[in-house]
């Protein structure tokens, strides 16, 4: 059964752009996952610790034939291979992969939330997002993104750092 997915992906330590390339090959590489599209990448101010570099985000939509629990431990191995350490929340990272959504669904574990908790109050997020698919609702606010993106406070803090130039899925992972 395929399972249509987004992924946020975050860097803001080292050659930021590189962990967030090499994350998406890896996921691609997986057997069990098929990417569909790629955000352009967006510079961002950190929020929540904000005494650190900033940030490099992005979305990707993904068929997975893995349920979310087990994309879950998928993407936390691409973390770790990738030298990501758990020290300080919302601290610096080579790299973050959050599952912002899965189908349709509402899924509430000891391990994941989805849809991600506060993806709604996060520019960061929303941003890349709306550029995949403008016309997507979130199932917890009954409110178009772009709606949401309007109304939030830290939307200035994020800047478009790479284009995605016209429609292919790989433009940016050429240099």
């Amino acid at each position: 059964m395929k399972n249509e997915v987004y992924i946020a992906l975050g860097s803001n330590i080292g050659d930021r752009e590189k962990y967030l390339m090499n994350a998406i090959i890896k996921i691609n590489q997986h057997p069990s996952i098929c990417l569909v599209d790629i955000s352009s990448i967006y510079e961002t101010d950190p929020i929540g610790y904000t005494d650190q570099a900033q940030f490099l985000n992005m979305v990707i939509k993904a068929n997975v034939e893995l349920s979310a629990v087990e994309l879950l431990f998928a993407l936390q191995k691409i973390e770790k291979e990738l030298n990501r350490k758990r020290e300080v929340k919302w601290g610096p990272r080579t790299l973050d992969l959050d599952i912002l959504l899965f189908n349709h669904e509402n899924i509430e574990t000891e391990e994941l939330i989805v849809p991600h908790p506060r993806m709604h109050e996060r520019a960061f997020v929303l941003v890349p997002l709306y550029e995949l698919d403008q016309t997507m609702k979130l199932a917890t606010i009954d409110q178009p993104i772009k709606t949401i993106i309007d109304q939030l406070h830290d939307k200035e803090g994020v800047r478009i750092w790479k284009q995605k130039n016209g429609v292919d899925v790989f433009a940016l992972l050429e240099n």
